[in-house]
């Protein structure tokens, strides 16, 4: 923290007055559910996005990032925000206050604000949205609004949905935003209905490993994951009453099937349909202290994902496959949009180093370069840092 009140000092001239720590998030189980009116089940993480804060006297805004200072300090005035290509990274903060001088009306002056990110960018561990709700909390301390964190979340989807321009479902916002330390959340897409549980990994922990093969969102294949589920809902409304894939069952499903002739078509639908119920046997797992279980529909999810909506890719594949085959492992997975980023596992603690060791050179050895490891632990939503001294790392 030091270091980084420095550097604003350096960078603006001046001292900050309020840092704000927004936390990046990984999702356990529940993958492309979320826009499908399914349940996931996400935490958010110790390591995210930091925001260090001056409310300035006049209307210009400026902010730098620590993580791309080639970019300089990128300003503007808070009349004129623009998804301009060229302010590259500051195009997600600049949503967020659209959205808001919509619903609030033109805010009265600017701010310095210096950005630091310890989430690995374009990881699938959702920096964007670290940083649309740090901003959405800037714009509530400094601004003394009175909005609700869902309501923030809300809005910070719909920076990125319009703004930006990435049709990305509300869970990576959620997470983020609502986020409570040790637990996990189990949250309902299609009415935003979520409870909160504890995450009791007795002896194990998350550990999320990075393939480094960078997945750019936007450019991604996911909007056209998003055409080919609604394309589904859109053909079996035809038949059914329902308003999202989430509401069917299994079942439900596979009586419907054969309205959907397309192939793929027909098995995006099912794994939308297929993940949302194991999300729910996977949380009653958890809940009932069946790691085994859960472990098994962490890996069935990835099938599904890798077979039906394939969305996962060599590197993925690798990354899961050599996991599972060592000690201590009950559970891996992708997790995040796919096409590169990151997998999940529960490992057991007294493993962990040898898997990271053992995963890297087998890895390695496959796709000829190494994967980064993270040991996460599962830690509050965005928030005021009160006590400057706290230091939250991975």
């Amino acid at each position: 923290m030091k270091t980084l009140a420095k550097k604003f000092e350096q960078i603006f001239g001046t001292t900050h007055e309020t840092t704000i720590f927004s936390p990046g998030r990984v999702n356990l189980i529940g993958e492309h559910t979320d826009y499908n009116g399914g349940h996931v089940f996400p935490c958010a993480l110790s390591f995210g996005t930091y925001a260090l804060v001056k409310p300035r006297q006049d209307q210009n805004y400026r902010f730098y990032s620590l993580n791309f200072e080639q970019e300089g300090v990128i300003a503007g005035t808070m009349t004129t925000i623009v998804n301009d290509p060229k302010d590259d990274w500051a195009n997600y903060p600049k949503g967020v206050i659209d959205v808001f001088q919509k619903q609030f009306g033109t805010f009265a002056h600017g701010f310095d604000i210096l950005f630091y990110g310890n989430i690995p960018n374009g990881a699938g561990l959702s920096s964007s949205a670290s940083l649309e709700l740090a901003m959405s909390v800037v714009l509530q301390e400094v601004f003394q609004l009175e909005v609700s964190m869902v309501e923030m979340v809300k809005m910070s989807q719909k920076a990125e949905n319009e703004f930006i321009g990435v049709n990305c479902g509300i869970m990576d916002q959620f997470a983020i935003g609502m986020g409570k330390a040790n637990h996990a959340i189990l949250l309902d897409c299609n009415t935003l209905n979520y409870r909160y549980s504890p995450l009791d990994l007795n002896g194990y922990q998350i550990v999320i490993a990075n393939t480094n093969k960078r997945r750019g969102l936007a450019d991604s294949k996911y909007n056209e994951r998003r055409g080919e589920t609604t394309q589904a809902l859109e053909i079996l409304q035809q038949e059914t009453s329902i308003h999202s894939l989430g509401e069917l069952t299994n079942e439900q499903f596979d009586a419907l099937a054969h309205l959907i002739a397309d192939e793929v078509v027909r098995k995006r639908a099912k794994h939308a349909v297929y993940e949302n119920q194991r999300t729910l046997a996977a949380v009653e797992a958890l809940e009932k202290k069946d790691l085994a279980h859960f472990g098994q529909l962490m890996v069935a999810s990835h099938v599904s994902l890798r077979d039906d909506y394939e969305v996962t890719g060599l590197e993925l594949d690798t990354l899961v496959r050599v996991s599972l085959l060592q000690d201590g492992v009950i559970g891996s997975r992708m997790t995040g949009a796919g096409f590169g980023g990151c997998t999940v596992s529960i490992v057991a603690k007294d493993q962990i180093e040898q898997f990271k060791e053992k995963v890297a050179k087998a890895y390695h050895e496959i796709i000829g370069y190494a994967p980064t490891f993270y040991v996460a632990d599962v830690a509050d939503g965005t928030r005021v840092i009160t006590n400057e001294a706290t230091v939250y790392t991975a």
